[in-house]
């Protein structure tokens, strides 16, 4: 008896044993859920700042259509994300024919087991629906494949013929959420495109998508244009032309195509450029073979002139806040980074290392400034810190890289390359802060100087 009470004893408390080892495993498989969990959340947050050391797997299928006449748009939808994120460098899209799961609703959940086994990290799902003859709403859906939930979704409404911009819309709500900043895609290009050979260049105002779609020319039959930029708005652009035979400052509209002459300035003026508020304008103006620089107000129509030296001051550029300016002057001896207060004191210089320093451009978030470097016969389009110019960093290493300018996100530069030799061609090229995310934007013919515009309203 007492045996058997004994094993009945031993039998319970092992019983017991068992319960506590269940609830124990059940709460490790618990933690271990979550951790995985919480590292499938952590890599879909880019670290935009270093760069991702891979780019993030995401699974675009086409978006699903509601009408026949709808069908190629849906395609072309998710073909333009796709390549505004592959372009980014941060993303990878992976291939339609992994694909295991065919989607037919984006308002369930997708089959988050399939999506794993194609290591997929994040996927958008879309649809269209036509809504009248003029009237698009297009509906999208970005879901975490590892945390097996929805990050974003929108419901955007527009025109046929608006469906690009619809794309790189949904784009920019991608990079937002999953790099914290925001993106660039809806954004427009001017650049000067070139035509005939190096002796006898043709130059004409053209603008173009971000990505190198819709190219346009701006002005019907001008020729010699330079240094267009964009305001503040992104409505209306400045830039420099000699069609009457010397240098002359305009203002365009880009979207009723009105011209406006600004002044009559009566020596040359240099790469003019919007105030952050988009009520002046800053420029380098020479006067008996002695360039400064000097601020023209677009209401009152005064100049202000800012600089004084005997140097050569040319190529201002204006902090984000308006209170500063970078320039670049041969005032130490060499072409270097100079900064200065709006009203033109507290002059100081931010460059010091060997070679040219040339071109400077502030970036929109305030923290860097780019610059055109040569040395030693190479060209560099670099980065420096504004506050203090430190931390120089070369982005690119070219025969003839030079005039950077910033997204609007203030990650991305675009410059101009140019080709070795009598045939070498202008081409406008990207790179990223990292200098790792080299790419060539396409152009129908050669193409310089580009200018990115703020995001569109």
């Amino acid at each position: 008896m007492n045996t058997a009470r004994e094993f009945t004893g031993a039998s319970s408390f092992y019983g017991g044993l068992s319960q506590v080892m269940k609830f124990l495993l059940l709460t490790v498989a618990l933690l271990m859920g979550m951790f995985v969990s919480f590292q499938a959340r952590a890599q879909l947050e880019i670290d935009i700042v270093h760069g991702a050391p891979e780019p993030l797997p995401v699974a675009i299928p086409d978006f699903l259509s509601s009408h026949p006449e709808t069908d190629q748009i849906a395609k072309d939808i998710a073909s333009v994300i796709a390549a505004d994120l592959e372009r980014s460098g941060l993303f990878r899209v992976l291939d339609k024919s992994m694909y295991i799961e065919k989607q037919t609703d984006i308002n369930y959940q997708p089959r988050f087991a399939d999506w794993r086994l194609i290591n997929a990290k994040a996927l958008l799902s879309g649809k269209i629906v036509r809504e009248g003859s003029n009237r698009l709403k297009v509906e999208f859906r970005l879901w975490d494949i590892y945390g097996a939930e929805q990050l974003d979704g929108k419901r955007l409404a527009t025109t046929p013929d608006n469906w690009r911009r619809i794309a790189h819309k949904i784009s920019d709500n991608i990079y937002k959420r999953l790099t914290g900043e925001g993106g660039y895609f809806d954004s427009r290009i001017v650049y000067i495109s070139e035509s005939g050979p190096k002796t006898n260049r043709r130059k004409r105002l053209a603008i173009m998508d971000a990505d190198g779609a819709n190219p346009q020319y701006l002005l019907a039959g001008a020729d010699l244009v330079l240094t267009p930029r964009f305001s503040p708005t992104a409505q209306t652009i400045t830039y420099l032309s000699w069609e009457t035979g010397r240098s002359q400052v305009y203002l365009l509209d880009i979207e009723t195509g009105r011209r406006e002459l600004l002044g009559n300035f009566p020596n040359m003026t240099i790469s003019p450029r919007f105030s952050p508020d988009g009520r002046k304008l800053i420029f380098s103006m020479i006067k008996k073979g002695n360039s400064d620089i000097y601020v023209f107000d677009l209401r009152s129509r005064s100049t202000t002139r800012l600089t004084t030296n005997q140097a050569i001051d040319v190529s201002p550029s204006f902090s984000p806040d308006g209170r500063k300016v970078v320039f670049n002057s041969d005032r130490g001896g060499s072409p270097q980074l100079y900064t200065m207060n709006a009203d033109g004191s507290n002059v100081r210089r931010l460059s010091f290392g060997a070679g040219r320093y040339t071109a400077p451009s502030w970036s929109p978030r305030g923290d860097l400034i780019a610059f055109t470097k040569s040395n030693k016969g190479k060209f560099h389009i670099g980065v420096i810190n504004a506050k203090d110019g430190k931390g120089e960093r070369l982005l690119t290493d070219s025969y003839l890289d030079e005039g950077p300018t910033w997204s609007p996100n203030g990650r991305v530069i675009l410059f101009t390359r140019e080709g070795r030799g009598i045939s070498g061609r202008s081409a406008i090229w990207s790179v990223d802060l990292t200098g790792r995310n080299l790419r060539k934007v396409p152009t129908p013919g050669a193409a310089s100087d580009p200018a990115w515009s703020p995001i569109l309203p």
